[in-house]
């Protein structure tokens, strides 16, 4: 099994870290909130992380501690992730409890926020709430994605970007002539969705690596919509292994410009692992980061967005699983045991992911952590 099937995995580990937040003992309701005055501090909008913590067990004041410090490197964005079955469980009732706290902290600390909710995600389409069932891409109902998208929207006014589908090319490297489906799926909710927020832009993501590894570039070009087309963009070959130094990973930045020439362009997860295991360390990272601030600077005008994958580093083994649980479905990876099946791919997609931050477990900053904070000022 190859990374095409493991898409999703990104995202999972921040939604198994937020219900793990949820049923801890500091659970918050309406009359019992940690968030106290929004920052005064300044800063960068289209600089962004993706906030997480080192293991699944933490505290709402933990949560709050690392909000608080990631937002002190200056970026002014973050990734929040939602899936339509955690949002709207129950057709018309809908649950706030996890995002307000995310969305609260965000707040607090002067982000906008990339709304992540995926239809499509990797391979696999949804996850759907229970009562709308496993439906095929063209029976999605365009109206009620109007509306849950809408709902979400009025409530959290921080949301600047939302990004429709993620992994897009691995969902249509088999599926290409549900193609023009999933265009006009598109453009008829980003009419409606449009009207009621102007200012809200919108847009599919991409995995850049997975496009360049599997010669997918013309997904993209067809399925370059709406606003902005961003890309998450991992250093590494087909089985999870970086296979770039940091200046031939700039010129595949590059190369987006030469794919979607005329939309801007958003970095949805940026990363460099700094695990041996995965060929990664913690000078490579740092490099990685210089260049890419490089990069950004010069093509500022043609960025939508910029965000790094991880604030934190995640404890070993922890950031893949075979199974991975969103809400109340779970979705399975697969098996296999030898080269290039989901173990051998999962194991060292665990090792990437899980040392992509800026600090280790242990909460101590990495260099890459000060040159990034560096070169935010340098922005600024």
């Amino acid at each position: 099994m190859d990374k095409k099937k493991l898409g999703i995995i990104p995202v999972l580990v921040v939604i198994a870290f937020v219900f793990a937040l949820i049923s801890s003992d500091n659970s918050i309701d309406d009359t019992n909130t940690i968030i106290p005055q929004v920052s005064t501090q300044t800063n960068n909008e289209s600089i962004g992380m993706v906030i997480n913590s080192p293991s699944s067990s933490v505290t709402l004041q933990q949560l709050d501690d690392i909000f608080t410090d990631a937002s002190s490197s200056g970026i002014g964005r973050s990734n929040v992730y939602l899936y339509w079955n955690m949002v709207e469980p129950v057709e018309g009732k809908f649950d706030w409890l996890q995002s307000d706290i995310l969305m609260g902290l965000n707040e607090k600390n002067n982000h906008k926020v990339t709304l992540y909710f995926s239809i499509i995600n990797g391979e696999t389409l949804g996850p759907f709430p229970n009562w709308i069932g496993k439906p095929t891409l063209n029976g999605i109902n365009q109206d009620e994605l109007v509306t849950v998208l809408d709902t979400v929207l009025s409530r959290y006014h921080i949301i600047d970007s939302v990004i429709i589908a993620g992994e897009t090319e691995s969902y249509f490297r088999y599926q290409e002539p549900f193609i023009p489906v999933y265009q006009e799926l598109f453009s008829n909710v980003y009419d409606e969705i449009k009207q009621k927020h102007p200012d809200v832009k919108f847009g599919n993501s991409f995995a850049l690596h997975n496009v360049f590894n599997k010669n997918l570039n013309n997904v993209v070009e067809e399925l370059a919509l709406g606003d902005f087309v961003a890309f998450s963009y991992t250093p590494t070959d087909t089985v999870n292994e970086i296979n770039k130094n940091p200046d031939e990973a700039i010129e595949d930045l590059n190369k987006i410009f030469e794919i979607v020439p005329n939309k801007k362009i958003g970095f949805f997860e940026i990363s460099w692992s700094t695990s041996n295991f995965v060929d990664g360390n913690d000078d490579s990272q740092k490099l990685f980061v210089k260049k890419l601030f490089d990069f950004y600077a010069q093509n500022e005008l043609n960025i939508e967005f910029m965000t790094w994958f991880r604030y934190i580093d995640q404890q070993a083994n922890s950031c893949v699983k075979e199974e991975q649980k969103i809400g109340d479905q779970t979705i399975s990876l697969g098996g296999g045991s030898s080269m290039g099946t989901s173990e051998h791919v999962i194991e060292r997609l665990n090792q990437y992911n899980c040392n992509t931050g800026l600090v280790d477990v242990n909460q101590n900053y990495k260099i890459g952590w000060n040159e990034f904070k560096t070169q935010i000022q340098m922005l600024n």
